[in-house]
Order: C-alpha cells, then structure tokens, then sequence
C-alpha cells in the first residue's frame, strides 16, 4: 500500500480546497470499499480526505413532500429512518440486503453510491492483475472470455462487462433520485439516470461528477407509489453477499389495471437498470402474472448475455413476476 497523508475536514470549503489541491486526493468516507481498493493496489491516494464531521448526516423531509438524505448517513441509520420504512420501503429493504451489520453501521450513502465493482478481474492483487480496463485502460477486458457468471446482460460492451454492486442505488433509481454535490464553483445536481455513464470505451470513466466534486446529499422526489413497495435480492449463499440479480418495484393497481408502476434491476449491467420497457408495457395493462412476465422479457429483449451468465434473464423475469404479484395481491387486500 502507498504512503498516504491524513486530513480530516471540518467544514466543505476546507474539503474541497483539500481535494483540489492534491491530484491522487480521495474523499472518505466510511472506508468500506476505499481501504479494500487500497490494500489491493486499485486506489493509490496520496490523501485521505476524511468527511465525517461535514454536516451531511441528516434526514430531512423536503418542502414539497420529499426526502433529503445527507451524504455522510449511514446505511444503517438510512435503513432504521421512520420515514424512509413508511415512505420508500424498498430503500430501507434493499440497504438492510446489502451488507453485513458492521458495514452498514460504517458505509455512508455518499461512499454507497460510488462504490466500485467487484469484478475480480478489477480487484485482484496488484502482483496478480489480468487486463481490465477499469484498472488499467486499454489493457483489454479479461472476463469476457474467462470467469464472467456475475456478470451484466444489459448496457455492456467489449470493454467491460462488470456489474454495479450496489444495493441501495438500484431502489433510488426506482424513484428518480437527485444526486446533489459541491465544487469550487458551487452545488449541482445530477439526476441518478445520468450519475452513471455508460461503459462505451471508457469503462474507467464511471460517473458524470465533475471533477473535484464532493456528493452533498441524494433528493428523493414526491412518490406517493414508493409506500407500496419491495426490494428483492437474489445471491449465491443467503449471509452477506453481492447480488447475482435484483429487484425494486412499486406498484400502483386500481381495479385491477396498472395505474402506475416502477421498476429496476440489479447486478445485470454496470449501473443500476432503471426498466423502463417493462414499465410501458405494464402501465394501463392488467395486473396479473402473465402480463408481468411479458413486461419483463420485453425489458430483456435488449440483453446480451455471455456464454456462462444467461441465466440472468430467467432469473430476472421470474423475480419480475414474482415480486410484483405479490404487490398486486395487496393491493387487492
């Protein structure tokens, strides 16, 4: 591991200043996912900005009926929040699926949303590295002809085809979350739709942050259908692990015909799938499993899966099927 400095921040300005002055600078947060990067020689930072004492740990509902989620919260208080288990359900399920108790009592939702993949072709040690273009650009991408079962059926491309891991960003793209931040210039936002780039030809290149830019918070609009909803997550053994599919849905049934519904996947491309075929295709349609199945395969259409990872689409229209009937059937309660 490189020699790095420490620094803790106590205000923004203070932070940022800090950032921009040191090129291999990161921010820090809960550490979860940086030190493991670091301890393997993916991140090498000169510094360790840590942003523990911003004051970003804060829930707050917003005047227009919405919700502010601080940067610097932690999963674990996110998942206990009275209103995020009323209002967004599926937001409280899918952190509570995403890590040990531990983790969730350190990772923060800011660190969350920039995690990196868990590719092992990515995260390997430094003294046993295959070509990966997101390590190394231009070096090739060694899952696509070696071990790639966990890996994306939807948005990849020949030069990468890993997965997002997160859990809490596939519920937050279910509910057209605004990422919010600050530089040296001022705060911006970015809808999460467009925080995520897609892979293309630079797979390195992982979000639209601005360089230097410091994630204040995430804004979760009015969305009266988010109180009805689920998270579902499949994985390979049932204690702490990543997904190898995903789902967040909310569904909105009125007498028995799909008034509103939201839908996204996980763990099938390099960013959480919002899935918006399935969700024209369902919107106006009857509730019931037949049409939720064609609405997934017709989300599915687009998927290009590998020689070892096909099994993803059933998996993914079976998850479809099952978690929206079991919406419906409350709905009908």
């Amino acid at each position: 591991m490189r020699e790095f400095r420490y620094e803790r921040a106590t205000d923004m300005a203070g932070a940022l200043a800090l950032l921009g002055a040191e090129p291999d600078a990161r921010p820090l947060g809960g550490g979860t996912n940086l030190v493991d990067l670091m301890k393997s020689g993916v991140e090498r930072p000169a510094l360790l900005v840590d942003l523990r004492e911003l004051p970003l740990d804060r829930i707050e509902p917003t005047a227009d009926g919405g919700l502010h989620i601080g940067a610097t919260v932690t999963n674990s208080d996110l998942a206990a929040h009275p209103h995020v288990r009323s209002h967004y359900p599926a937001l409280a399920q899918a952190v509570l699926a995403g890590a040990s108790g531990q983790l969730r009592n350190m990772a923060t939702v800011g660190g969350n949303l920039l995690q990196r993949t868990r590719c092992g072709y990515f995260t390997g040690a430094a003294d046993d590295v295959a070509p990966c273009n997101k390590r190394v650009p231009g070096s090739g991408c060694a899952a696509l002809a070696g071990e790639h079962r966990n890996h994306a059926v939807l948005g990849a491309s020949p030069h990468c085809v890993a997965v997002h891991p997160s859990d809490m960003a596939v519920a937050l793209a279910a509910f057209d979350a605004v990422v919010a931040y600050e530089t040296l210039d001022g705060p911006g936002e970015l809808p999460l739709a467009e925080f995520y780039r897609p892979v293309g030809n630079t797979p390195q290149a992982e979000t639209a942050l601005p360089s230097g830019a410091l994630i204040t918070g995430i804004v979760l609009p009015p969305a009266p259908i988010a109180a009805a909803s689920r998270y579902r997550k499949v994985r390979e053994r049932a204690s702490y692990a990543f997904a190898i599919g995903s789902l967040a849905a909310a569904l909105d049934v009125r007498d028995g015909i799909v008034h509103e519904v939201r839908l996204a996947f996980g763990a099938v491309a390099s960013r959480p799938w919002r899935a918006r075929q399935a969700e024209h295709a369902l919107t106006g349609g009857p509730a019931e499993a037949a049409a939720f199945a064609a609405a997934a395969d017709a989300e599915l259409a687009a998927a290009r899966p590998l020689p070892h990872n096909a099994y993803k689409l059933p998996l993914m229209r079976n998850l479809a099927v099952s978690v929206l009937t079991e919406l419906a059937e409350e709905a009908a309660r």
